[in-house]
């Protein structure tokens, strides 16, 4: 069982990426509210909710179904989500040679919520841009607008 909470530890679980020359499209793409499961650094507490990925590709596009699995690779470590965001948006900008990323995390920490605070339902919200989302306001401005419609 620790083995698979802690799996995206290891560089051989590191998801096999499919993908494809891009035929034109030079837009945002987003996937909305994968879910995820993965434990606090801090308190080695789960933490978990949901990850939002925009990007605008290069000269290649990704298999859809590999974003759902890179974030369950990037979930499934000991970290804090601070770490869990960046790590994410840097992988996904680098290895889809991405024109731009952007990520937002959604996430209930059981540290606040069973000890110290014990605030039931908060949650916190990370993101990291790279690329056109970082240069470009009224891109980010776009996904954000769709990625929290």
């Amino acid at each position: 069982m620790a083995f698979e909470l802690l799996a995206g530890m290891d560089e051989k679980n590191e998801p096999k990426l499919t993908l494809f020359n891009n035929p034109g499209y030079r837009d945002i793409l987003i996937v909305k509210e994968i879910p995820f499961y993965s434990l606090c650094a801090h308190h080695s507490l789960p933490m978990f909710g949901h990850v939002s990925v925009a990007y605008v590709p290069g000269k290649k596009i990704v298999g859809l179904s590999k974003l759902p699995r890179i974030v369950k690779f990037f979930s499934a470590r000991l970290q804090v989500q601070e770490d869990f965001t960046k790590g994410l948006a840097d992988y996904l900008y680098k290895k889809l040679g991405a024109q731009g990323v952007f990520v937002i995390v959604k996430a209930r920490h059981l540290c606040m919520e069973m000890r110290g605070a014990k605030t039931h339902d908060a949650e916190t919200l990370s993101s990291a841009v790279r690329g056109v989302f970082d240069t470009r306001a009224s891109t980010k401005a776009e996904a954000l607008r769709l990625m929290t419609a």
